[in-house]
């Protein structure tokens, strides 16, 4: 007997196709963050090691990491201070070891491997695992800038449960959401108000992550559209008109001009003052 075919109406396929996207899109981003995590932990790992066992390392003493930069000048994100971050987020993070893979236990030395694999705090005993899939190494860049242990705890565990992006993690933090938290009598609503209007974690965005840029050896232009960039741009205008320096304005968006007789649209419009004042000289003594 054949098996009857499974009929779908148009909306359906739409919808199948939708969810396939977002499915794979989301296994790619996670697979991607996660040998990234896992790189920049074992680069951290190796230099520990270095520091503990390493048969010359005398020869270095302060000038390790500033001559392993040059050396490792040709590989991405491996510049003094990063290689200073990598050791610093193996130390705050010794439990990864228990999200390496099969194939590359053979990178790990014997005594990494039977350190006892836990977390931070005992709300996130659950696995380790976990941790690693649902950050991003951009996450573990902010996360590690917090000193106090139990402070951090706090962040990956709203982090985790709210789904948060790099930029509300930080947004967050800066906020003093955890020092808010601790004063306030009603956790509960304010973990609700906190995250009402959160910034999720979505696949595109992960993509986007400058140390994935590095770390595929792409550069940002062939990800990020100019649209996209350009609404970035908006959503930070005040930053980046900090960024222009004194004596800038924005002025439009799209702003169509006519040369000719062809129209075209300038992406923004920003206007210096600086500049008017040297146009307006200019036009009085003749010279445009």
């Amino acid at each position: 007997m054949n098996t009857p075919k499974t009929t779908r109406d148009f909306s359906q396929l739409v919808t199948s196709i939708q969810q396939i996207h977002t499915e794979l899109s989301t296994q790619v981003s996670k697979a991607i963050n996660v040998s990234l995590t896992l790189r920049n932990w074992l680069i951290g790992m190796y230099i520990h090691e270095y520091e503990l066992n390493g048969c010359d390392r005398a020869t270095y003493g302060e000038k390790l990491l500033e001559t392993l930069a040059k050396n490792l000048k040709g590989l991405s994100n491996c510049n003094k201070r990063q290689l200073y971050r990598y050791h610093q987020f193996y130390k705050l993070y010794p439990q990864i070891a228990g999200a390496v893979s099969a194939q590359f236990k053979n990178l790990l030395p014997t005594n990494v491997i039977s350190q006892k694999v836990g977390t931070a705090s005992p709300q996130l005993s659950q696995t380790t695992e976990p941790l690693v899939l649902a950050l991003s190494y951009s996450h573990f860049e902010l996360l590690i800038n917090i000193d106090d242990e139990t402070k951090r705890s706090f962040y990956e565990i709203e982090c985790r449960q709210g789904n948060w992006s790099v930029r509300e993690l930080k947004r967050q933090i800066n906020s003093l959401y955890y020092e808010r938290s601790g004063l306030s009598l009603d956790k509960e609503k304010l973990a609700i108000l906190a995250n009402q209007f959160a910034e999720p974690a979505v696949p595109q965005l992960a993509i986007r992550d400058p140390y994935v840029f590095e770390f595929l050896g792409l550069k940002a232009k062939e990800v990020m559209n100019e649209s996209h960039l350009e609404n970035e741009l908006l959503n930070n205008i005040e930053d980046f008109l900090l960024e222009l320096g004194h004596g800038f304005c924005f002025e439009a968006k799209q702003k169509r001009i006519v040369i000719g007789e062809q129209h075209y649209f300038v992406d923004l419009v920003f206007l210096s003052q600086n500049l008017e004042m040297s146009c307006s000289r200019r036009i009085k003594t003749g010279r445009v």
